[in-house]
């Protein structure tokens, strides 16, 4: 056998035990494959969607704003604000003073008037006593027609001038009573700019109140909306800290905006420290309730701009399947297509799941018996 000859079989023998050791681990990996079990990759809970009697209804946002504001204001001139006595926020009753004017003047004004209705009174009487002489005079001669006359205009002119100081008191003791300011009704102190010392005009605002601390939520609302509103329909409006207000609609406006095509209902508020006139507010309005199938909110898992569900099939493996939601009322979403009622889904661990996973039912899961008969 020459040289070359021997380097070829050595070659060939050396590829043949070659590939028999890689048939022989081939073989072995797969049999190791074949035996080790597939193990679960998650420990989830799972149950069948549930038939619910949820709220039909609508969403829509609004502002609240004060059921009626009062503006109270300065009614005399050129009195000076003497001392304030109701701050921003504070609860006041009909009558209570707010405010109060310096009255010095104005009591001085007042006891000047009521000296010339005095002096006007004397002279009065004193023409009225001349005029009864000049009648009981006027048979006899003594007097002519034309001083009669005089003395029964000069009493005419008398009494008016008395009934005019009279007036003129009257009108200074109501410019007295009008130096403290008073709440007209029950409400809450909303704005404040009286300023001790200032020196007001008349009609100028000092305080604005909200009438009986009533607040309204005025949701805006498309044409169509507001056709399915009645007076009382029951409303819920969200506040800033998650509160839930329940409110019921007062009345509904009568016109809808030409430009936006929007018209307001107006929803009576309880009073809630949650709520303050002023806040951009979300809430629904309930018109009745119907039955739905429901599922577990936290079974929604999002993804891609979908909303998908793990169905557990009968091998234990899960499947995504997109799904369809609706109305939501508490912990449960309702599905409007996408699962059947009798279908076993992951309640709890769904948001670590991928499609074709293995998973084992937790024992207390109401389908854990879906593991237990395999």
């Amino acid at each position: 056998m020459t040289r070359t000859t021997r380097s070829l079989a050595l070659t060939v023998i050396a590829a043949a035990i070659a590939a028999a050791g890689a048939t022989t681990l081939r073989a072995n990996t797969a049999q190791e494959h074949v035996a080790k079990p597939s193990r679960p990759a998650l420990t989830v809970s799972a149950e069948n969607p549930k038939h619910a009697d949820l709220p039909l209804g609508f969403t829509a946002h609004g502002t609240v704003a004060a059921w009626q504001e009062s503006s109270i204001g300065a009614e005399v001139a050129g009195l000076r604000l003497a001392a304030v006595h109701a701050q921003v926020g504070d609860t006041v009753r009909r009558g209570q003073v707010l405010a109060s004017f310096a009255d010095e003047t104005t009591r001085a004004e007042l006891a000047q008037l009521v000296a010339g209705v005095a002096e006007a009174k004397a002279s009065a009487d004193e023409a009225a006593a001349n005029a009864q002489r000049a009648l009981a005079l006027s048979r006899s001669g003594a007097l002519s027609d034309q001083q009669i006359t005089q003395f029964l205009t000069a009493e005419e002119t008398a009494r008016a001038r008395l009934q005019a100081q009279k007036a003129a008191a009257d009108a200074q003791r109501w410019r007295l009573t009008r130096t403290t300011v008073v709440a007209p009704d029950d409400g809450i102190i909303s704005s404040r700019t009286a300023t001790v010392g200032a020196v007001m005009s008349a009609g100028q605002e000092l305080f604005r109140m909200i009438r009986g601390g009533r607040l309204e939520w005025r949701a805006e609302l498309t044409a169509a909306e507001l056709a399915r509103l009645q007076p009382g329909t029951r409303a819920v409006i969200f506040a800033a800290d998650g509160q839930r207000v329940e409110g019921r609609v007062r009345t509904v406006a009568p016109t809808v905006d030409e430009r936006t095509r929007t018209g307001l209902a107006y929803v009576d508020l309880p009073a809630a420290a949650s709520l303050k006139a002023g806040m951009f507010a979300q809430g629904e309005f309930e018109l009745g309730r119907s039955p739905a199938l429901t599922v577990p909110l936290q079974a929604i898992v999002i993804r891609d701009g979908f909303s998908s569900v793990f169905g557990v099939e009968s091998n234990a493996q899960v499947s995504e399947r997109r799904v369809r939601t609706g109305r939501r009322e508490g912990s449960r979403v309702e599905i409007l297509d996408g699962i059947a009622a009798d279908t076993a889904i992951v309640t709890r661990g769904a948001g670590f799941l991928s499609d074709g996973d293995l998973v084992s039912i937790a024992p207390q899961s109401p389908v854990a018996k879906l593991t237990q008969a395999r």
